[in-house]
């Protein structure tokens, strides 16, 4: 080729791809001190190279903070609203923020983004009472909104785990997260009572997308269990890794990417959990 030759060279735009993972010891503890030496990144079974690496991401955090208000709630309601301000109270910096919704057979954000605890209580506090539960719709909505934050994103939800009239399926709403990379917490509210009215179909629901997007889930039966259930989670969000990568040559024509990620030569006190998304879309949909 020449100076005055075009250069023929297809340049392809590839995307930054992040992986937040945490990893958990046998006790359940969230672990602290590993090395990027210790993970192994895949994408669609290739080994991948780890551009970036850090520890305790001081990244902005943005999160929703979505409350089922329906009727089959309503007895527990009280304890889930004081938890999760004690939650919002002990997780925000000055850099983060935490959007309130409230599900019920409608959704409705009570608190923009914000780090003003003052308009987070007061948001939380209001509650608006339904008979029914659009927790598909809550999913959906508030991932939509974190798509256009910064930084981790991360949804909590509190519910019993049925959804009886969401517009959105399950798919929808798990593409949703995963589209706007939101990882998802779900505190399961368990009745003391029998199990015979649980909708134990919604429970698995909510754990397989937990699951999906590199969340976790946790079951609560009374005040003590729902703050144990934000401090994990408080715990994890402060202890989580940042795997960043440049994906190379892609051979599959799937429009979503798996991924995989191993430990190698992990430090005592194993075996070890990761938690992460199970993958991302190369295309996005429309909202």
């Amino acid at each position: 080729m020449t100076a005055e030759e075009p250069d023929s060279t297809i340049k392809v735009d590839v995307k930054l791809v992040n992986v937040f993972v945490t990893v958990t010891d046998s006790r359940g503890a969230p672990v602290a001190n590993l090395q990027k030496e210790n993970f192994v990144l895949k994408e669609d079974g290739k080994e991948q190279k780890i551009a970036i690496f850090d520890k305790e991401s001081a990244l902005p955090l943005s999160i929703v903070l979505a409350v089922d208000t329906s009727l089959s709630t309503r007895k527990d309601l009280p304890l889930e609203l004081s938890s999760a301000k004690k939650f919002a109270h002990t997780i925000l910096r000055s850099q983060d923020g935490l959007s309130v919704y409230k599900f019920s057979e409608t959704v409705s954000q009570m608190v923009g983004f914000t780090n003003e605890l003052k308009k987070i209580d007061e948001g939380i506090e209001h509650p608006r009472n339904g008979a029914a539960t659009a927790l598909y719709d809550a999913v959906y909505l508030g991932s939509h909104a974190l798509t256009r934050r910064q930084g981790r994103k991360v949804m909590v939800v509190i519910t019993d785990g049925g959804d009886t009239m969401s517009q959105v399926d399950y798919k929808e709403a798990l593409r949703a997260a995963q589209e706007a990379e939101a990882i998802i917490y779900s505190i399961i509210i368990v009745p003391v009572e029998a199990d015979a009215g649980r909708d134990t179909g919604g429970e698995h629901a909510l754990i397989q997308i937990s699951s999906d997007t590199g969340g976790k889930y946790y079951y609560a039966t009374s005040s003590v269990q729902l703050d144990d259930a934000f401090n994990k989670i408080s715990d994890e969000l402060r202890t989580q890794y940042l795997l960043a990568y440049y994906p190379s040559e892609r051979y599959a024509n799937s429009d979503f990417r798996q991924l995989r990620i191993d430990l190698t030569n992990p430090p005592a006190g194993g075996p070890f959990q990761s938690h992460y998304r199970a993958g991302y879309y190369t295309h996005k949909g429309t909202f």
